[in-house]
């Protein structure tokens, strides 16, 4: 069966493109007429006088042709003009009877609650900061907020609406800015239906206020419905200071949680929004990411917790800075039972010193821990590695340790590797050191292993970090091996870094009480 959609607006615009189109056919035919119709005789002889009788008759036959195909022309018009009006007068026929049905049934549900039963919420009006209806209880998406005005002191974006069973929540509203004080909060997202994720939170506001004048903070994202993700946080806003990101809205029973917001741009960068947890099916949401700094760069967030059986977030990367790059953001504690922890985000570059790596996240009772970050690149000190997690109580291995930064220019010093994390108590290997960072004059030093739990080998050191062949340039020392607790072998130590000055070789770790051996030192 086929079926035949018609847009009665497009069929009353056609016709009118058609009507057009005949009035200057009819116009063209018109100025035609004069000289093809009576032709003159180029001669007084019969031939000639022959010859423009031909050519004026013609003439006359085309006007007559012409007529009658702008009679056809302007009847093709009218029906289609007249169809255009039938399937529009349909229409309203056809839709008055379902919005009185609509009317019925949320007129009632309106009077008892203040919300429909279908229907979308309004939009709050820009430039006031009102929030955004409520969707409909059964289908109906949330309005957005509204924006916030800027002028003196910035108003607040508004929070975006609730979506009903089957819709998506609206948008948090845009902070105002302001010239005299800190810049307005963006709204947060509103909360979905059961298969669409949250909304997103809003914009946090600049602020002009020289030196002191902090970004508006972006507003936290909407909840997601029970199938879907929790909404993005808003970003931060510009400012002296950057206003710090939003959170991520929390997921539902199986919905990853939101992303953290970004942090603003300012002297001092933002710090990034914090990653919304996790349903109990889903992992954390990831950590926003810090803000640039023309001085200091923002902290990246944290990641969300994940849910009963899921891991969790990764923590955000660190902004950059012009002097000091921030310090990455830790990862998201693993769920109760299952969950890995989430790895910790990388630091950001400094211009003179970087950032450090952030930790991993701890794991859940039977599960890893999450790896370290690396620190971020300095030119003149690189950031330390982040911290393996610890793996969970019960069982799991330690997350391995961040990789130290590495650092430019003479003089300068490699960041240290992160230590790796422990693990459970009952079973799991302890996570690996992070190797140190090259440096110019030092070399940044290796972690040290993590500890294995009652049954399972230590974690190896991390290797020293290379430094310069320059008099006095010295290598990184490698890091100690982890030990074992009752049956394992304890983890190597780190090689020192080369250089003028070789960096010192980290010991082994002990060997298991009941079986195992000590783990071997690190070259020199």
């Amino acid at each position: 069966m086929s079926l035949l959609i018609t847009a009665p607006e497009a069929l009353t615009a056609a016709a009118a493109d058609l009507g057009n189109i005949g009035s200057s056919i009819e116009a063209v035919s018109a100025a035609a007429a004069g000289p093809t119709t009576a032709v003159l005789a180029a001669g007084a002889d019969e031939v000639s006088a022959a010859i423009a009788a031909i050519f004026g008759g013609q003439g006359q036959a085309y006007q007559a042709l012409s007529a009658r195909a702008a009679a056809f022309h302007q009847e093709f018009v009218q029906a289609l003009t007249a169809g255009a009006g039938q399937y529009a007068a349909a229409e309203v026929a056809a839709a008055s009877p379902l919005q009185s049905l609509l009317d019925v049934i949320n007129g009632p549900v309106q009077a008892a609650t203040g919300r429909p039963l279908i229907g979308n919420g309004a939009n709050g009006a820009p430039g006031t900061g009102a929030p955004g209806g409520n969707g409909g209880w059964l289908i109906g998406n949330g309005g957005n907020g509204g924006s916030g005005a800027s002028g003196a002191t910035g108003v607040a974006g508004g929070n975006g609406g609730a979506a009903g069973l089957f819709g998506i929540g609206g948008a948090g509203g845009t902070g105002g800015a302001s010239s005299t004080a800190n810049g307005a909060p963006g709204g947060a997202g509103g909360a979905s239906g059961l298969f669409t994720r949250g909304g997103p939170g809003g914009a946090g506001g600049a602020s002009t206020l020289a030196g002191t004048g902090v970004g508006g903070f972006g507003g936290t994202g909407g909840a997601g419905g029970a199938f879907a993700a929790g909404g993005t946080g808003g970003a931060g806003g510009p400012g002296p200071i950057g206003g710090n990101g939003g959170s991520g809205g929390m997921g539902g029973i199986s919905g990853f949680g939101g992303t953290g917001g970004v942090g603003g741009s300012g002297t001092i960068g933002g710090n990034g929004g914090t990653g919304g947890a996790g349903g109990a099916f889903a992992a954390g949401g990831t950590g926003g990411a810090g803000g640039f700094g023309s001085a200091i760069g923002g902290n990246g967030g944290g990641g969300g917790a994940g849910g009963l059986f899921a891991h969790g977030g990764t923590g955000g990367t660190a902004g950059g800075g012009t002097a000091i790059g921030g310090d990455g953001g830790p990862g998201g504690a693993g769920g109760l039972l299952f969950g890995a922890g989430g790895d910790g985000g990388s630091g950001g570059f400094g211009g003179g010193i970087g950032g450090k790596g952030g930790a991993g996240g701890i794991g859940g009772l039977f599960a890893d821990g999450g790896a370290g970050g690396g620190g971020g690149a300095g030119n003149g000190i690189g950031g330390d590695g982040g911290p393996g997690g610890n793996a969970g109580m019960v069982a799991g291995s330690g997350g391995n340790g961040g990789i130290g930064g590495a650092a430019a220019g003479a003089g300068s010093i490699g960041g240290n590797g992160g230590a790796g994390g422990n693990a459970g108590t009952l079973v799991g290997v302890g996570g690996i050191g992070g190797a140190g960072g090259v440096g110019d004059l030092t070399g940044g030093n290796g972690g040290a292993g993590g500890h294995a739990g009652g049954i399972g080998n230590g974690g190896n050191g991390g290797d020293g970090g290379a430094a310069g062949t320059a008099a006095g340039d010295k290598g990184g020392k490698g890091g100690a091996g982890g030990s074992a607790v009752l049956i394992g072998d304890g983890g190597n130590g780190g090689s020192g870094g080369t250089g003028t000055t070789p960096g010192t070789a980290g010991p082994g770790g002990t060997g298991g009480l009941l079986l195992g051996q000590d783990g071997m030192a690190g070259l020199p």
